[in-house]
Parts: structure tokens; C-alpha cells; sequence
């Protein structure tokens, strides 16, 4: 078969499979969904020429294979970090993870600027103990590079049997250059809500994860502390990145007794509206909610619910922007797409994903990393180089949002 041939067949395929997208989409169509048919036809159009031109005039015959796949990757991460293309045998060694990984390096993760980006780490995982901490890049896993590969396919080598060995280049703001490091997978479980009674009756309730039931747990500590006297309560939600958006709303339900916590729509995805129960709230104690940008998913609605219906104060960095629910669409070739389908928005209308929650009440975080140079030899090549520990700014300014709270009341 003649080249040409071959790039007609390619266009033609293109063309036929615009028409099904379209007649798919056309089920429920309407005069405005007619004009993005012809828009989306266009595209299509200039799609088949590009193809065309790297076929037919290229430096040397490319692999369209190759082509083809690196496309649908862009394509899918053009939309937003969380939608991803696997091919055949991405999407096959996806659903063999799926079922056998039952160990990982402790780490959130996410995309952002291209490179897969850490988001929080799990205190004592895999990944604290090499070093690891937010806003690290992984340039590389397994030696392929995170920019090349999907969000789905950068989780795919983060899971695996307990004990196998993850080879990682990572970029870290306290270091100049890359550093390669190996991880050790391991079976590593959400850890326990935790409780603390400061001075001036001040309860802290710290959870690391929303994951099923960390709702309980938060209420049951919120409840002890004030069995011990606690008068005012910050809950800190800090590097929370990881769980289920339904815990996220329990949780702000716990403080809230009316109002909406949160919505879930998308284009073909009924409209949800989560509304305070009365029954659940819990107390009535003055809050604030402490978060930075390690805080993501869940932990984002909360907060924002509580901000949102003036229950209580945000204080802290502006959290990560992370709150989509994705669908997974296999193709007949083998391949498969995870989509993003519905997005979640704050009581007041506003976007979560990408753009994060604005605390009213903003402190920059003080743990930043210190940036070490490489030939800085006051550590061994293994050893991780992070910053003295500080005081937290952002504790201090909650207990004080808290005491001028009290003042006024």
C-alpha cells in the first residue's frame, strides 16, 4: 500500500470517527450543541492535515504509532491533571496494579506544569522517610519521565508489592540538581486522627486523611476534648490531601447545623447538592480550620464549607485544587480513558479543582525547605538535607483568631 494511501485511510478514519463523536453527542442535541458539532468537525479537519504533513514531509517516516498515543496523552492532559490516556498495555498493566498493588510510597500526587508533583506525604511512609515532602517533582519513574506518561500511568509504578523497589529522580526546592533515589514500597495505612489540649482550653483535632470513617474518628475526638474542658477548637487539616469527598462533607457536617456544604455537576452528570443535616452537627464551639497547600480533595470542601457558611475561620496557605470525580471509558482497541466528568464547587459557587480555597485568614507556611548546595557535604549522599524545624506561624495565629473570638463574645 502507497503512502498516500496509507495518510487517506488515516484521514478518512479521523472523519468517521468525528461523525460518531458527533452523532454521539448529538442524541441530546440543541442548536448550540449543532454549532459545536461543526466546530468540533473543523478541528478535526485541521487535525488530518497536521497528520498529513508529518506523514508526508517529515525528516524521516515517523512512527505514527508513536505519534498517535504521545496526541491522545496531550489531548486528555490538555483538559486538566486528572484525566489521563492509557494505551493497550498502559491500560493492562493498569488493571493488573489494580488488583495485585497493595503497596505504594505514601505520597499524594498530582500534575502540575506537566511533571508529576507531590502533594503530601504520610508521616513515617516510604516516601517521609527518603526525604520526600510537598511540592517535590518526580522527573522520572522507573526511569520513564513523568512528563511523558499519563497521571494514571505515574500512579500505576507508584503501587506494587510490598518490598519492591522504586527507582525515582526527584526535584527538590532544598537541592540544586536532580537526585536519584530508590523507595521502598510498603503496605502503608491512613493514620489515626489525632487530639491535643493546648493552653487556654484550645482543643486541636488533627487529621491526615479523609479517607471512609475519619469522620467518626474526628467527631468521637472533638467530643473527648470537650469532655477535658476544651472551649474553642482548631481543626487542622494540614497536608490532608487523601480520601472520599462524602467524608469531606461529613466532616464539615459535624459543625454545621444548616446551609449547603458543597455541590457536584458536570456536562452528563446529574447535579448534587450537599446540605447541612442538623441532626449531625455535633458543637457549637468557635472554629478555625488550618490548611495549607498540602491540603487537597476532601479536606478542601470542608474547610470551604465552613469558611463558606461563616461558621468558622480558614487560616493558612491557599490549598492545592484538587476535587473531580473521574470516569473510567475503555476503547475497543484496548486503550482506555479516565475522564473527569463532574467537578465539585464550594457553597458559593466556586470552582475547587485547579484553583484551590483561599483561606480568609492567610499565613504562609514556615516550613518551607532550605536550599542546599551540592557540594554541601555537612550530610552523607543518603541522608536527606531539610530545614531546622520553626515555630508554627500559622498554630499561632489560629489560637489567636480563636482568643480575640472569645474576647469579643
Amino acid at each position: 500500500m502507497s503512502k498516500k494511501i496509507q495518510v487517506l485511510l488515516l484521514t478518512s478514519s479521523m472523519v468517521i470517527i468525528a461523525f460518531v463523536l458527533i452523532g454521539s453527542f448529538g442524541v441530546h442535541a440543541s442548536s448550540a450543541s449543532s454549532s459545536n458539532g461543526d466546530a468540533t468537525l473543523k478541528h478535526i479537519g485541521v487535525y488530518s492535515e497536521v497528520l498529513y504533513r508529518v506523514r508526508a514531509e517529515y525528516v524521516e517516516e515517523p512512527n505514527m504509532s508513536t505519534v498517535t498515543n504521545g496526541a491522545l496523552h496531550g489531548l486528555l492532559e490538555s483538559l486538566d491533571a486528572d484525566s489521563s490516556y492509557l494505551s493497550p498495555e498502559e491500560y493492562k498493566v493498569f488493571k493488573q496494579k489494580k488488583s495485585e498493588g497493595k503497596a505504594n510510597i505514601g505520597a499524594t500526587v498530582s500534575k502540575r506544569f506537566g511533571y508529576a508533583a507531590i502533594v503530601s506525604v504520610i508521616p513515617g511512609g516510604p516516601a517521609d522517610k527518603a526525604g520526600l515532602g510537598a511540592g517535590d517533582i518526580l522527573e522520572t519513574v522507573d526511569g520513564l519521565s513523568t512528563h511523558d506518561i499519563s497521571l494514571a500511568a505515574v500512579k500505576n509504578h507508584l503501587v506494587g508489592e510490598p518490598g519492591s523497589r522504586l527507582e525515582l529522580t526527584i526535584i527538590r526546592t532544598r537541592k540544586i540538581e536532580p537526585q536519584k533515589t530508590t523507595i521502598v514500597r510498603e503496605i502503608v495505612n491512613p493514620p489515626a486522627v489525632q487530639e491535643q489540649m493546648l493552653a487556654d482550653n484550645v482543643g486541636v483535632v488533627k487529621a491526615l486523611a479523609l479517607t471512609k470513617g475519619k469522620s467518626a474518628e474526628i467527631a468521637e475526638k472533638v467530643k473527648s476534648l470537650q469532655k477535658k474542658g476544651a472551649k474553642k477548637l482548631i481543626l487542622d487539616l494540614r497536608y490532608d490531601s487523601e480520601g472520599d469527598e462524602e467524608e469531606g462533607v461529613a466532616v464539615a457536617n459535624l459543625f454545621l447545623d444548616k446551609g449547603t456544604i458543597g455541590t457536584l455537576q458536570g456536562q452528563k452528570y446529574d447535579k448534587v447538592t450537599y446540605t447541612a443535616d442538623p441532626q449531625k452537627k455535633i458543637t457549637e464551639l468557635p472554629l478555625v480550620v488550618l490548611v495549607n497547600r498540602g491540603t487537597a480533595g476532601p479536606a478542601e470542601l470542608a474547610a470551604s464549607a465552613i469558611l463558606d457558611n461563616k461558621r468558622g475561620d480558614v487560616v493558612g496557605d491557599k490549598t492545592f485544587g484538587e476535587g473531580s470525580v473521574q470516569k473510567l471509558i475503555e476503547v475497543p482497541d484496548g486503550s482506555a480513558l479516565i475522564l473527569s466528568v463532574a467537578k465539585f464547587y464550594t457553597a458559593d459557587g466556586k470552582v475547587i479543582q485547579d484553583t484551590g480555597i483561599t483561606p480568609n485568614i492567610l499565613v504562609a507556611s514556615n516550613d518551607d525547605p532550605v536550599i542546599v548546595s551540592d557540594d554541601d557535604d555537612s550530610t552523607t549522599p543518603d541522608e536527606p538535607q531539610k530545614a531546622q524545624p520553626k515555630d508554627d506561624d500559622q498554630l499561632h495565629r489560629a489560637i489567636e483568631v480563636l482568643k480575640m473570638k472569645a474576647q469579643k463574645s
